[in-house]
């Protein structure tokens, strides 16, 4: 079990009336992105998490490749997986992918990504909302204010009323074991069968000496503990190691309703329906998060005018994200052996460069090719509105 890692005795030492010019709530995807565009600017940078930096994986931990070199994580990868294979209870179709997916160590991830983020303080403490007057946010160590803040916590949305709360909110929830396994796989395993989960998907993910075996459910009333252990234990893997987590599927506003917030990760809703991928679309619209709230401490920007772009930016992907999530409630909805006919033509090369070529699109790693500014170089201009 994952013990929390926030300062206790001595160590705990209050924050209470303490400031900075950039508040990063959440240090994973989302946030280390963030944090990462605003290495060197200059600006007093505090992230909080109620865990250390990397400490609890929250995810299958399977990321786009052409990403990892993106964000200078390659070292983080344990294995590429160049193929799909989708499997119904009528057949099963193995896809050759335009780009690959790897599987990564997510504690050297995040560490890679922290090593990246020169001149950002790193404080664990748990966060529970945002402080009277909208520019502060309340956490167990004391209240801490800043004129730019964003939301990086995940699912939650901690800094916006009401939180986001499951079964009622648009939102999945998955489960998976990490049992050891030597594996040269070079597929990742997508299961669609409603006798295993009766609304969404099984996969399996090798990852060099362990295999992430796991079930998640559109349906958040629906459990995926019974569904995981079946999995897991027909393909012959031992059941050990659980981790799972809850996941957006329905795009949220990245800014909050008074302007003072950004939102960026599954506190914006910005993991991919149907398929449940958050990890690149966190790097993504993480990054567009920091340019923009760089561009404001460097005085290029307003807060108004940074915040307006951000927010017009996310929204801009509105349309993709609602045909996915109309894919998410087809899918499960498909006879059986016609979805299994479906797969058979996904197969097709030419198929599979289309439909996966647009599936990258969404949160093509070209969007962010440059480097992060330094402090003294000239900055990337801000996103346009």
């Amino acid at each position: 079990m994952t013990v929390r890692a926030t300062k206790r005795g001595a160590a705990r030492t209050s924050m209470d009336g303490r400031d900075a010019d950039v508040l990063i709530c959440g240090a994973s995807f989302a946030g280390l992105a963030a944090a990462r565009e605003l290495a060197g600017s200059g600006a007093r940078v505090l992230m909080l998490d109620r865990y250390e930096v990397g400490e609890r994986a929250t995810s299958a931990c399977a990321l786009v490749t052409p990403w990892a070199s993106v964000m200078g994580v390659e070292a983080s990868l344990r294995q590429e997986l160049p193929y799909m294979r989708f499997t119904t209870p009528h057949g099963s179709a193995r896809v050759r992918l335009p780009w690959s997916w790897s599987s990564f160590d997510y504690r050297e991830l995040c560490r890679l990504l922290f090593a990246q983020c020169s001149d950002v303080e790193f404080e664990t403490a748990k966060v529970h909302g945002r402080a009277p007057g909208g520019l502060a946010v309340e956490t167990d160590r004391g209240t801490i204010s800043a004129p730019l803040i964003l939301d990086a916590l995940g699912w939650r949305r901690m800094l916006d009323t009401p939180h986001v709360q499951p079964p009622d909110a648009l939102i999945s929830r998955g489960l998976e074991v990490h049992p050891r396994w030597d594996n040269s796989g070079d597929e990742l395993h997508c299961w669609v069968e409603r006798s295993l989960i009766r609304r969404g998907y099984g996969w399996s993910v090798p990852a060099g000496s362990e295999v992430r075996v796991g079930v998640g459910s559109y349906e958040p009333r629906d459990h995926v503990k019974e569904p995981t252990v079946a999995l897991a234990s027909r393909e012959g893997m031992d059941v050990e190691r659980f981790q799972g987590n809850w996941f957006p599927h329905a795009l949220r506003p990245a800014v909050s309703d008074d302007g003072m917030v950004l939102f960026a990760g599954d506190s914006a809703g910005h993991c991919f329906p149907l398929s449940g991928e958050g990890i690149r679309t966190a790097f993504y619209f993480g990054i567009a998060a920091g340019r923009e709230l760089r561009a404001v401490v460097e005085g290029r920007s307003s807060r108004a005018e940074a915040f307006a772009r951000y927010g017009a930016f996310s929204a801009s992907h509105a349309g993709a994200y609602r045909r996915a999530l109309r894919l998410q409630r087809l899918v499960p909805d498909i006879p059986p052996r016609l979805l299994a006919a479906a797969l058979r033509v996904v197969q097709l090369q030419p198929v599979a460069d289309r439909a996966f070529g647009w599936y990258l699109d969404q949160a093509h790693p070209g969007t962010f090719a440059a480097p992060p500014p330094r402090r003294g170089v000239a900055a990337a201009p801000a996103l346009a509105a």
